[in-house]
């Protein structure tokens, strides 16, 4: 794997791993009313999508260059009633790689660096599908991974979406409860396709 990839591998596992208690999270009553829906953009403009209402914001904490995640930033957007996470994240890619906006080869190998890592990561993980997909308006090529496991406590659905840009990658992690599969599906539908 190359360096790059592997740094964008690092990144995505470290999102993942700083989400260990995320369902239970999103789990908890809001005490204000429902928050409106809310526009996500991301790599300048090139990955934008909306959020249904339903959703709060939660900044993520920055990353560490021990980690070799220095210069990530996202925000953890939570349901508490469907019980639903999206976390959106953003960084650099290292050493000043510069990708095109539908670069296969870079999409690929860091989504398969990811995968592996991922069910390295959670024992029970399994891939079920892996898709790449094109934006249309954009061009933006995105890379899909879709794997259920249990986190937080009980079996989820999984869905991770990455896109690269110039010297940016952005990721975007749906995790929601596995007995959700339709509204997990349309969620992701609705980020995926830029909506």
């Amino acid at each position: 794997m190359s360096m790059p990839s592997q740094y964008a591998a690092a990144l995505l596992l470290a999102v993942i791993a700083s989400l260990a208690a995320v369902p239970a999270q999103a789990a908890q009553p809001k005490s204000t009313g429902e928050a409106p829906a809310q526009k996500v953009s991301m790599l300048s403009g090139k990955f934008v999508f909306t959020l249904p209402k339903g959703f709060t914001a939660t900044p993520l904490p920055a990353g560490e260059a021990a980690q070799g995640t220095a210069g990530a930033t996202g925000t953890m957007y939570s349901n508490a009633t469907s019980r639903t996470v999206v976390i959106a994240a953003e960084n650099t890619i290292a050493d000043g790689t510069s990708v095109k906006d539908n670069d296969g080869a870079f999409l690929d190998t860091t989504m398969a660096g990811f995968a592996a890592q991922r069910t390295q990561a959670l024992p029970d993980a399994k891939i079920l599908s892996e898709k790449s997909l094109t934006q249309k308006g954009s061009g933006l090529g995105l890379r899909q991974l879709d794997t259920r496991a249990t986190q937080g406590g009980g079996p989820t659905l999984d869905t991770t979406l990455l896109g690269a840009s110039g010297t940016r990658m952005a990721v975007v992690q749906i995790i929601s409860r596995a007995s959700d599969k339709a509204g997990h599906e349309a969620l992701v539908k609705r980020i995926a396709s830029g909506q």
